[in-house]
């Protein structure tokens, strides 16, 4: 129960997290190729020093540095920092798969008679979606990995769970993997699931 309990804490993490991570990841892509300067300098500072910061440094500042005083709940925190680790990325994801759309598309489009905001939802975004899929299932997978950190701030993921038999029972061999059959498990059946998912795109578009 104790295993079942922390893999519950861990998948609630890694989607609360890849939630958060998209639309932030969205919002700063879309600023990185604005064409303000300020909008652009923001983003590039979020990436940069979100993804420059290892995850379990970034976890251990937002609990113990920003949101102590707030008196929040770790699991909340836990979230939080995923989430904006994670957005990090995803703006990298989503914005090389933007600017991967060949510049005719949004040339054609434009003489056509549609405006910028028209040719980047209705043209640019549905392409570059099937282009950052495989990237973007990565992102999800490594993020269930990474929340075996989250015991840092005493979260008691999956990981934690494990650690916990093993000090409880002095066995460290079915605890420890147990959690790493189901780790195994997870990234495997999302894999296949995300592939299913990208075949069924491909069979749309050869439609």
């Amino acid at each position: 129960m104790l295993i079942l309990n922390g893999l519950g804490v861990t998948l609630l993490i890694a989607a609360c997290a890849i939630l958060i991570g998209t639309v932030l990841g969205c919002i700063f892509a879309l600023m990185k190729i604005s064409d303000s300067k300020f909008l652009r300098g923001v983003a590039t500072v979020y990436t940069t020093v979100l993804r420059g910061i290892p995850l379990a440094t970034q976890l251990m500042i937002f609990y113990f540095v920003i949101l102590a005083p707030l008196g929040l709940n770790r699991l909340l925190v836990a979230v939080l920092a995923y989430g904006f680790n994670s957005g990090a990325y995803c703006t990298e994801i989503f914005r090389a798969g933007i600017q991967g759309v060949d510049k005719g598309q949004s040339e054609a489009a434009r003489s056509l008679g549609m405006s910028k905001n028209q040719t980047l939802f209705k043209i640019i975004l549905p392409q570059a979606v099937k282009a950052v899929l495989p990237t973007y299932t990565s992102e999800f997978i490594v993020l269930i990995k990474e929340t075996s950190v989250a015991s840092f701030i005493a979260v008691t993921d999956m990981t934690k769970a494990g650690d916990m038999i093993r000090n409880a029972t002095y066995n460290a061999w079915i605890p420890l993997l147990t959690c790493a059959a189901i780790y195994l498990i997870l990234t495997l059946g999302l894999t296949k699931l995300f592939e299913g998912f990208e075949k069924r795109l491909a069979k749309s578009d050869r439609k």
